[in-house]
């Protein structure tokens, strides 16, 4: 029998230095193969305030250094993607991290991984909030209502007017894996799939302008894509109240498994997995 991957998922950190605390703990006690984050790792409003130096520079990275320094040639690979809520200011700031060989930034890339590639992928689609540098139109230029279209808002870099009018999530994803065999690819994502387990907003009864919100908030490109490709697993965030709205951290569409790690609460939101096994994962809440 192979060796086990062993994998731990965690997503919308948010910059709450104690659920990274709980997450260094973990690596340095399991040793995992691979780390996943998710998106939306620093603090809330960070992107519009500039670089928040203290957090990156005396916090984010010295942390993972020191873990890199205790593990040696345990320390994981660490894949991430930013989120919604972190923009692309600190986009440079991430990139250095990956020149110390912390991370990997993996948004918009396929990195092979043994038999493996994973691939990352941040954009989500058009929210209530305010800042952009992370949406992108769906599967057309619909908005929800109550949703603020990517062709308002704020960004934190400047971005062409044809690529935000016209660029959408299913174009992304098709440039991404066009010809690619994803039978054995791993796909981390921001947003969940579009009516599933793992993308159920806290919207019911409400309406605007006398019109129901739709509570499933994610995105129908990347449920298509799934149904479409089969990936062997796609990891989500986003969401943070889903897991308790739905009682499932987890769904499956076909031979795709796919998680949420996004949580509401103070504590760390953990997945753990083998990338041989994934329907063995569980899920743990630390403090």
């Amino acid at each position: 029998m192979a060796a086990a991957i062993r994998c731990l998922f965690a997503t919308d950190l948010h910059g709450r230095r104690s659920r990274y605390e709980a997450l260094w703990r973990e690596i340095a006690s399991q040793h995992p193969a691979l780390v996943f984050l998710g998106g939306d790792l620093l603090p809330h409003g960070m992107a519009t305030r500039g670089i928040d130096g203290d957090f990156l520079h005396a916090f984010l990275e010295p942390g993972f250094a020191r873990l890199r320094d205790e593990l040696g040639e345990a320390y994981p690979s660490v894949c991430l993607i930013l989120g919604n809520d972190d923009g692309r200011a600190p986009e440079a700031e991430i990139a250095r991290g990956e020149q110390r060989e912390l991370w990997l930034h993996v948004h918009g890339r396929a990195i092979p991984c043994g038999e493996h590639t994973i691939y990352g992928y941040a954009y989500v689609p058009p929210s209530p909030f305010l800042l952009k540098d992370w949406e992108r139109y769906d599967v057309s230029r619909f908005v929800d209502p109550g949703c603020v279209s990517p062709e308002e808002g704020v960004r934190t870099v400047p971005v062409p007017d044809e690529e935000i009018r016209f660029t959408t999530i299913e174009k992304d994803l098709a440039q991404l894996t066009a010809g690619r065999d994803l039978t054995n690819a791993v796909f981390l994502f921001h947003t969940p799939p579009y009516q599933t387990m793992l993308d159920r907003a806290a919207l019911d009864g409400k309406v605007i302008d006398h019109v129901p919100l739709d509570p499933h908030v994610g995105s129908i490109a990347v449920r298509r894509f799934i149904e479409e490709r089969q990936p062997l697993l796609t990891l989500h965030g986003h969401i943070h109240e889903s897991t308790r709205l739905t009682g499932s951290w987890r769904d499956r569409i076909g031979r795709t498994e796919m998680f949420n790690a996004a949580h509401d609460g103070p504590e760390l939101s953990l997945i753990e997995l083998d990338l041989r096994t994934p329907t063995t994962a569980t899920r743990r809440l630390l403090t």
